[in-house]
Formats: C-alpha cells, sequence, structure tokens
C-alpha cells in the first residue's frame, strides 16, 4: 500500500479531503526533514501534524472540526474529558491519540528547556522521540480507518515515505544522481533513498541507477552485503541498506549535492 491507497482509504471513511490531505502532507515533510538529518526543533517538531491529527478527532468524536487556519482550543484536561467521553468510539481515537497528541505538544512546548549536560544533542533525542510517535499515531489512523490489524497498519507506514536524497532528483520517473560517485556508493545512496524497510529489486535498482549490466551491479551489491552495508535478502532478492550503511552514507557526507 502506498500513499495514495492510504489517502484514498481515508477520504472511503469519510474524512474531510483537506483533513486528509493536511495530516499526510504534514506526516511525510516532517519524516522527509529527519531523514535528512534535519533535527532543529522548526523542521521536526509534529507541530502541523498534531493540528491535523486534532481536527480528524474532532471530526470523528464530536462531529465538527475547528477550520484550517483558525487556532484550535488548547488541550487541557476539559478539552481532553470531551475526547474521553465520546461514546461508541474506538478507544484508539477516543483516548490514545488525544493521550500522544499531549506528549508531542508537551515536547515541541519544552524543547528551550534545559537538558543535563550528558553530551546527549537534545534536537536528535526529542526528534527521534516525535519522529517515532509520529508513526504510531499515523499507524494508529490507519488501523481505525482502515481497519486493518496493528502489524498490518505498522508495514504500511514503515512503506509509506521514500527519503528525499538531496543528491538525486526525480525527472518524469527517472531518479537522476547529480554527482560521480562509485558504483558501490551510488548503490547505498539509491538504497538510502528507496528505506530501510522497503528496499529495491535488482532491476529496479538497475533502472533506477540506471547501470548497463545487471550482473555486474548484483556483484557490487554482493560484496556490500558482505561487508554489512547492504543486505540482498535470499527470500526476496531485493536489497536493502542496513543501519551500518545509513550511518555510512551519513559520515561520508555521500548525500550532500555536487
Amino acid at each position: 500500500m502506498n500513499l495514495a491507497d492510504v489517502r484514498a482509504g481515508f477520504l472511503a471513511a469519510g474524512i474531510p479531503a483537506e483533513l486528509v490531505s493536511e495530516v499526510l502532507d504534514q506526516y511525510v515533510e516532517t519524516k522527509r526533514r529527519y531523514y535528512l538529518d534535519d533535527h532543529r526543533p522548526t523542521a521536526v517538531e509534529g507541530g502541523r501534524f498534531c493540528e491535523a491529527v486534532t481536527r480528524v478527532l474532532e471530526w470523528a468524536l464530536l462531529g465538527a472540526y475547528t477550520p484550517l487556519g483558525k487556532p484550535l482550543p488548547g488541550l487541557n484536561e476539559k478539552r481532553l474529558n470531551t475526547f474521553f467521553s465520546a461514546q461508541g468510539k474506538p478507544d484508539g481515537l477516543r483516548v490514545h491519540l488525544p493521550k500522544a497528541l499531549c506528549f508531542i505538544y508537551g515536547i515541541r512546548n519544552q524543547r528551550d528547556a534545559a537538558h543535563l549536560g550528558d553530551g546527549i544533542d537534545p534536537n536528535t533525542q526529542d526528534a527521534a522521540l516525535v519522529v517515532n510517535t509520529l508513526d504510531w499515531m499515523m499507524a494508529e489512523l490507519v488501523r481505525v480507518f482502515h481497519t486493518v490489524t496493528p502489524d498490518e497498519a505498522h508495514e504500511i507506514i514503515a512503506g509509506l515515505i521514500t527519503r528525499e536524497v538531496p543528491v538525486i532528483e526525480e525527472i518524469d520517473g527517472q531518479p537522476v544522481c547529480s554527482k560521480q560517485l562509485a558504483v558501490s556508493d551510488r548503490i547505498l545512496v539509491f538504497l538510502y533513498r528507496a528505506g530501510r524497510d522497503n528496499g529495491l529489486e535488482l532491476k529496479e535498482l538497475k533502472r533506477q541507477m540506471r547501470h548497463n549490466h545487471l550482473g555486474n551491479l548484483t556483484t557490487a551489491v554482493r560484496r556490500l552485503d558482505e561487508k554489512g552495508l547492504v543486505l540482498l535478502h535470499p527470500a526476496t532478492n531485493k536489497a536493502h541498506i542496513t543501519r551500518n550503511g545509513m550511518r555510512e552514507v551519513e559520515s561520508r557526507k555521500l548525500l550532500e549535492p555536487a
């Protein structure tokens, strides 16, 4: 299932189109900034996504939502009780998502608070927490409105986002690498872009890289597999970048434009 399928499922469930667009657009943008290692509070805070989700909850639980562009009421105890008290609604919408919203708003509003001098970058630490919570929230929305199991919802969310890599642009469906890289480095960059869970079939990797010989490309992928930077999955014959491979790409700054 791709982003278009998720959008269609939300619309089929009756969620207003402008709210569907706002939820998905803000989710994709927050994840995109996170994948680009942009952990500034203004880039990865989850605030606008949460505002969109709050409106979806208003629509689902209260029958009407605050118009886009108009300030939302604060998520105080009285407001939360309004959501909690919605009768006959799924607990995910009525209880769990409102609590997750409060959690994200708490992180967002206290980013400038003092952190212990433990050598941990608070922006990176907070951003990781925020995006993982956003993943859970999106999975919960998919589970409720697409009527799928929690495991299926997680798999759908894991496959939604393709990393937007600065060194690669896409023209009419064809990715183009903007600088000269060794074949092994290009493989890592294209797999990084695809995402660890998604991966790419070798033929699709060849198409995206515009590589001449599948055999040579396969050999290069296997060498990266031996180094632990790529997994060539024996069951699917898809290539997946590993966490070590992602660190290699980031530490060597392979994503930076020429």
